[in-house]
């Protein structure tokens, strides 16, 4: 009554291909999200104000007329 099926090796099977298909995806989107941003803004410049002080970004004081 003990009839085991050998169904072979894990890599034939379509479930662990199935769970992997999700964060395999959300990495290749992560990499290409990354690259874009690195290629299109890296040298944009801050112009609403704020104070570039290394990688950090504070907004600044508005400068103040002298009379």
């Amino acid at each position: 009554m003990d009839e085991s099926k050998d169904s072979g090796p894990w890599w034939r099977e379509p479930w662990p291909w199935l769970l992997m298909a999700g964060p395999a995806l959300a990495i290749v989107g992560c990499v290409i999200t990354i690259v874009l941003a690195f290629q299109n803004f890296s040298n944009q410049g801050v112009t609403d104000g704020g104070v570039k002080q290394g990688l950090v970004v504070t907004k600044g004081e508005p400068a103040r007329e002298q009379h």
